[in-house]
């Protein structure tokens, strides 16, 4: 019976043992994992804080950036103009060249720009109603004036019964030609005629001029072998000519085609009067820009705040 209850006595000892040892095992392996989870959220806590601090750093850096589309003569070189300007107010001025009359629209309205500078006001419209976009114009900046040039004659009282006028070959720009030969004296179109002229809509022709219809873009080489053409201000800039120096007579300022053809800054409507757009138009529409405008385009840009 003694035996007995010292055998009892050493099992039960051994398993206290047993349990014992299996606990401080369980407990030391225990200790890693919960080390290693407790590193891992520690981790991914300070991953999230940084990718939180990081988006409110590019939010507010973005918030000070002016992106705007541009085609690169004239626009581009008059955004140039205002950067420093628009760095003293707290912003930078991205300007973003395009060489089509697409994209800065898709760019717009697709979020990827807060305003483009390249298209004069009826373009916009139009693009509007074709494409289903809302574009408004935030300000008038300039227009391109077409001026009629001459290698041949020095003034429109020289030109002869019958002579030869070449004009651009698409609508809108031959529409603007029609105005502009009709401004000087030389043909009456139709009272309804306004910016869709065609030579249809001449209804006296004095001097039985002949229009003869040319791609805009090689309307300056046609000078020698005309009595004059009407060319629009962009071609007569790649030329050399000047609207100032070298035109015989020159798109008025206050026509209707000035007005429809003035080049504006676009915006998606409601973003007009933002901070942004603010700021721009208010580094746009000063002295200093105009006289840049004045002395670098001799004529061929004119500002029209």
């Amino acid at each position: 019976m003694k035996k007995l209850a010292t055998l009892l006595a050493v099992l039960l000892i051994a398993a206290f043992a047993l349990t014992a040892c299996s606990s401080a095992e369980e407990a030391a392996s225990t200790a890693p994992e919960a080390s290693a989870e407790a590193e891992t959220s520690a981790e991914a806590d300070a991953t999230d804080a940084a990718a939180e601090a990081s988006q409110g750093s590019s939010t507010s850096a973005d918030d000070n950036v002016i992106r705007v589309g541009a085609s690169p003569t004239p626009h581009g070189e008059i955004l140039a103009e205002i950067k420093d300007a628009l760095e003293q107010d707290g912003y930078t001025l991205e300007v973003v060249e395009f060489t089509d009359y697409i994209q800065p629209n898709v760019a717009l309205t697709g979020g990827d720009l807060d305003a483009n500078y390249f298209q004069h006001i009826t373009y916009m419209n139009n693009y509007n109603d074709e494409n289903g976009t809302d574009m408004v114009s935030a300000a008038g900046i300039h227009y391109e004036p077409f001026a009629i040039y001459s290698e041949n004659i020095t003034s429109l009282d020289e030109l002869e019964d019958g002579a030869q006028i070449a004009v651009p070959n698409d609508p809108t720009n031959e529409a603007r030609a029609l105005l502009l030969l009709q401004e000087q004296g030389l043909i009456t179109l139709s009272e309804d005629a306004g910016l869709d002229a065609t030579k249809l809509d001449i209804a006296e022709n004095p001097k039985n001029i002949e229009l003869v219809e040319i791609e805009a873009a090689q309307l300056p080489r046609s000078l020698p072998d005309v009595a004059a053409a009407v060319i629009n201000g962009n071609y007569a800039l790649e030329a050399g000519l000047s609207a100032q120096s070298d035109a015989i007579a020159t798109e008025n300022s206050t026509s209707d085609a000035a007005q429809a053809y003035t080049n504006v800054i676009a915006v998606v409507s409601g973003n007009e009067d933002s901070p942004k757009i603010q700021a721009l138009l208010k580094a746009l529409e000063t002295d200093d820009v105009k006289a840049f405008i004045d002395e670098n385009y001799k004529g061929n840009v004119v500002a029209v705040f």
